[in-house]
């Protein structure tokens, strides 16, 4: 089986460093083949020379491709186009990877049963969270990309996360790319590119499997462990869902565009956020506030982008119906 890893990078050379030579390192099953693909999505620092270098160490093991339109999402297209193999799994540019994390992710997908696999992502060895954050919630989870469903394998009926992923390459041909509106870029956070594409697949019955025993450390960054990332972080996750999902659509009444539900709950958090005691309960109800306020304002504008959209459709209708008609010239 022929699998290519789709790796995509942005000015992260020394963490990049330490993932390939993880990639590097892992084990296959007999028969088996694979190629990391890097994907540099207009770095500014030594990236090329970190990726030429591993080329050069291992032969045909690592290739590299740079892609000039910034954003995640066009790193990850240019990766899907680039490669050939049947299998496509994709990685992150700050992770380390498991010796065996490869051929566990891809196995299930030797079959047609499953088109694709999610595996599970941990925090590095050294990692200790502040008193703020608790670990069991899943609000403090996910800003740190931790997916954890246990030890047990079986279907997915959630999105796995992009640094762990891997799908049969037809699911691609089938559904598309990531969207470009949405994926990281510089200046911004808005993310959800692959819970997007995810949930296209499971609209389209397409089912995935999770394995836990395909195993990547995420690297945990002093600057991801502060309150001021965790906030901004859902409050951009909240704009990313009402961008690929659109607005909610919780409840009849709305003020413009929202659902007024979505106000009720702002005042029940606040509310809480104001009353906790207990520092990682007091947090939580923070992130909820600072999520309500990125969904309100997200609606918001999609609503307002909607009406304009339509105000226009209806004035273009307007001055097609208001030309004078015109009757065919004949000859006397």
């Amino acid at each position: 089986m022929n699998i290519n890893v789709v790796l995509c990078t942005y000015n992260r050379c020394q963490s990049l460093a330490k993932a390939l030579e993880s990639a590097a390192a892992l084990v296959l099953p007999e028969g088996d083949e694979y190629v990391v693909l890097v994907v540099d999505n207009n770095s500014r620092d030594r990236t090329r020379e970190v990726v030429e270098n591993f080329c050069q160490r291992y032969p045909g093991r690592f290739r590299y491709l740079f892609e000039p339109k910034q954003g995640k999402s066009h790193a990850l297209n240019a990766g899907i186009r680039e490669t050939r193999g049947d299998i496509l799994a994709f990685l992150d540019d700050d992770v380390t990877v498991d010796s065996n994390w490869l051929g566990n992710l891809t196995a299930p997908l030797r079959s047609g049963e499953w088109a694709g696999a999610g595996g599970r992502i941990l925090p590095d060895r050294a990692f200790s969270p502040p008193r703020w954050l608790a670990l069991d919630k899943t609000y403090a989870k996910v800003p740190l990309v931790i997916f954890d469903l246990g030890s047990v394998a079986g279907p997915l009926h959630v999105a796995p996360f992009g640094t762990n992923m891997a799908f049969r390459r037809e699911v691609f041909e089938k559904y598309g790319g990531f969207r470009v509106d949405l994926g990281p870029r510089p200046g911004s956070e808005i993310r959800s590119e692959d819970t997007e594409f995810v949930v296209r697949l499971f609209a389209g019955g397409e089912h995935l499997k999770y394995e836990p025993s395909a195993l990547v450390y995420h690297e945990v960054p002093e600057r991801r462990v502060t309150r001021k990332f965790y906030l901004r972080w859902w409050f951009d996750k909240a704009r990313a869902d009402v961008r690929a999902f659109g607005v909610p659509s919780e409840g009849a009444w709305k003020l413009g565009g929202v659902p007024l539900v979505y106000f009720r709950r702002l005042a029940a958090w606040m509310v809480r956020w104001m009353v906790a005691i207990e520092p990682s309960t007091r947090f939580e109800a923070k992130t909820k506030l600072y999520w309500l306020v990125g969904t309100i304002l997200e609606s918001y504008r999609h609503s307002a982008d909607s009406k304009r959209r339509l105000e226009v459709e209806i004035a273009r209708s307007s001055r097609l119906a208001e030309m004078p008609k015109t009757s065919p010239k004949t000859d006397c």
